[in-house]
């Protein structure tokens, strides 16, 4: 009888979790000289497999680019057809393969070993044909693959794809690799805007509702209506004094047309900085109730940053 589908699933994520470790507690000896050979490569790492060696290869490149290290998957049949001509002398070029016998890979061996590229192996296999080739060897377990017929590749993958990212994660923090450099190669979607600044979005010059302290409240109010947020700055000779919200307007309506700016005005308001995060101006706009937020520097005015600007970005 076939055991019930989370009997399976446990049973394949025992398996995996179990090579993984093996993985992390005998790491390949050559892992250290291959880290330190990439750090010093002056052209890009080749990642090339076939099959779901392949699948793995375009994976590990596309991490290693994202992270500081300039990488390009290759792969194996078209390499054969034209594309070796995109492998340097420069490179370095990685191998995926289990078996360590896939015969798509031979003229990409073959072309590492003529012009004197860096070839890496990564297989179970030490004694096949890619890790005699290749000057690292980064061999795997030899781990069972996790399917019934332990032939599909399941375990096999999963411990090249964290070999891979252990790898990618090992080069980058030995870069220097932050989070502005990943902000840079990031610029699109949730995470990119996660990972802007304040002063990439916020509301600059002309486009603030600036008023000074005893300017009149009819002429704060239409300044108000004019710019749009809701809200008005005091400012004395560049220092933000105060702001005021619509709720400062609603707890001075009796005679507010009398005031001034500065009577009414909220001081020491909330403020941040422009190089924060836009994720921790959303979190001090959650955290205080409020929808806008000044951005100062040394207590001068630079810029307003609002929640529709986070709602652009995908932030909020």
């Amino acid at each position: 009888m076939t055991d019930s589908p989370t009997a399976i699933a446990r049973q394949v994520l025992t398996t995996e979790a179990a090579a993984l470790t093996r993985l992390a507690d005998d790491l390949p000896p050559d892992f250290d000289a291959v880290v330190t050979r990439l750090l010093a490569l002056p052209g890009r790492v080749i990642v090339s497999g076939m099959g779901k060696s392949g699948h793995v290869a375009n994976k590990i490149a596309a991490t290693l680019a994202s992270t500081g290290t300039p990488a390009q998957a290759v792969h194996p049949g078209e390499a054969s057809h034209g594309d070796l001509g995109m492998i340097t002398r420069s490179d370095a070029v990685i191998l995926i393969s289990n078996s360590g016998e896939t015969r798509e890979l031979a003229d990409m061996i073959a072309y590492c070993t003529r012009f004197e590229i860096p070839l890496i192996a990564v297989t179970k296999r030490a004694g096949s044909t890619l890790a005699r080739a290749a000057d690292h060897l980064l061999q795997l377990p030899d781990a069972p693959e996790a399917c019934a017929i332990g032939m599909a590749p399941t375990t096999s993958t999963t411990l090249t794809m964290a070999l891979g990212d252990a790898l990618a994660v090992a080069l980058m923090q030995h870069r220097g690799f932050d989070r502005e450099g990943y902000a840079a190669f990031h610029p699109g979607g949730t995470l990119g805007a996660q990972l802007l600044r304040v002063s990439a979005v916020m509301h600059r010059g002309e486009a603030l509702p600036v008023v000074t302290p005893d300017t009149p409240m009819g002429e704060t109010l239409v300044v108000m209506s004019a710019k749009g947020f809701g809200v008005a700055a005091v400012v004395e000779k560049d220092q933000l004094k105060g702001v005021i919200t619509d709720g400062d307007l609603r707890r001075n309506l009796d005679g507010l047309t009398g005031r001034t700016a500065g009577e009414v005005a909220t001081p020491n308001p909330r403020s941040i900085a422009p190089d924060a995060l836009l994720t921790e101006a959303l979190a001090e706009m959650n955290a205080h109730k409020i929808g806008a937020l000044m951005v100062t520097e040394e207590g001068r005015l630079l810029g307003l940053i609002h929640i529709h600007d986070l709602l652009r970005t995908g932030v909020a």
